[in-house]
């Protein structure tokens, strides 16, 4: 057993300890507490000194398939045209498993462990990024995202995908399940196929990009717009498909698709009627701020977020539209964004509840009993003053490290 001792131990499941540490055995925390402990056979007491130990981050919502992109999409004032952008991109490596892709995926995952992340919800069209994960400390989700808004047969559509998920070895670390890109771009019975495929495995989750622009939330409810001319020109506009002339939350939860399974991911243009909705439904949503600046979908209204008691968590989206993967960056955004929300709240978001989103509660987000010894150690400027605002603050990897366990 090793106990780690440290000017401060922040559980996240409860408020920070000063002068705190941490038992870790096999791998696993065994206890935590403050002050001093009577010494014990077989333990080996490590001073870190001025640091503080927590929860390695969750990045809820990536696309590290997309790292080869980092600084070739501009700033966009309009979603739509960043996307566009996007497309062209793309297109001129039409083979994902390019060794300019893999690597570049690589690099990104060495880069979010690097700096602080344990657990990662990956969103991919190629599922590249599935051997990358697993060959890296990384545990987390990779969901296979579908992108249908006129197919012929939707149930197939869905089982494809899942055949391809279903090549993979099974693994407990790396689970792979099913997303859809977002309501304009996924048939309403596209949505309902895969909410069939979650039913047969209930501890599967699912996300979405939902609400992220204005464009999105005109065409939901007018059926047309940007939208509307971006699926004429990809030849993917349905003429039966008819507008609901509701809000995009509102028309994914009449379609039933809403659930405490579902990510839903950026919410820019989310009323507090929509969030009142994702709450009765227990629906994580995830808060990506630095990626939706430079996307033109605009400034999330974060201090909203966590005001309607709806559950928050936290992601950088991909490196085509962030300059890094450092969840401590994303926090010092949501923080200057949202000056009111508790430091607390923050951190939570970045740990807790995004490891609970992704169905990996029991083991991550948390310094408890029990729980994976996933754990970081910040360095401190001093031992005292408020902890929790300065992990807000814009950590760098350069002050933190992993525990070894």
């Amino acid at each position: 057993m090793i106990r780690y001792r440290a000017s401060w131990v922040l559980p996240i499941a409860g408020p920070p300890i000063r002068d705190g540490w941490v038992a870790v055995e096999s791998g696993r925390i065994a206890s935590i507490g403050r002050g001093s402990v009577a010494s014990s056979a077989g333990a080996r007491d490590v001073d870190l000194g001025a640091v503080a130990i927590m929860p390695g981050l969750v990045n809820a919502h990536t696309h590290l398939e997309l790292s080869y992109l980092r600084g070739q999409v501009p700033q966009a004032d309009a979603f739509v045209d960043w996307i566009r952008d996007v497309i062209a991109a793309r297109r001129t490596r039409p083979d994902a498993h390019a060794v300019e892709i893999v690597s570049a995926t690589a690099a990104a995952i060495s880069e979010a462990v690097a700096s602080g992340t344990a657990l990662v919800g990956d969103i991919s069209n190629t599922l590249v990024s599935v051997a990358p994960i697993e060959q890296s400390p990384l545990a987390g989700v990779v969901f296979c995202e579908l992108i249908a808004f006129n197919p012929p047969d939707a149930d197939r559509v869905v089982g494809e995908a899942r055949d391809r998920l279903d090549g993979f070895a099974p693994s407990d670390r790396v689970r792979l399940s099913l997303a859809a890109h977002a309501p304009y771009s996924v048939a309403p019975a596209v949505f309902r196929a895969i909410q069939r495929d979650l039913a047969r495995n209930p501890a599967a989750r699912c996300s979405v990009h939902l609400s992220e622009s204005v464009e999105e939330e005109e065409f939901i409810r007018t059926g047309g717009g940007p939208w509307r001319a971006m699926l004429d020109a990809l030849g993917s506009w349905n003429p039966d498909w008819q507008a609901p002339a509701v809000s995009p939350v509102q028309f994914l939860d009449d379609l039933g698709f809403l659930d405490n399974r579902v990510l839903a991911v950026h919410g820019v243009q989310m009323t507090p009627e929509d969030l009142a909705r994702l709450k009765r439904r227990r629906v994580t949503l995830v808060c990506c701020p630095r990626s939706n600046r430079r996307t033109g979908a605009g400034t999330p209204p974060i201090a909203r977020f966590y005001a309607s008691g709806v559950d928050v968590a936290l992601g950088t989206d991909s490196l085509a539209s962030t300059p890094d993967l450092n969840l401590f960056t994303e926090l010092a955004a949501m923080r200057s964004l949202a000056p009111e929300v508790p430091a607390s709240a923050l951190l939570e978001s970045a740990t807790r509840r995004g490891a609970d989103a992704l169905g990996f509660g029991a083991d991550y987000g948390t310094i408890e009993p029990g729980k994976l010894a996933r754990l970081l150690a910040i360095d401190l400027r001093d031992g005292g003053g408020d902890v929790e605002e300065y992990l807000v603050s814009g950590i760098q990897p350069a002050q933190l490290r992993w525990l070894q366990t």
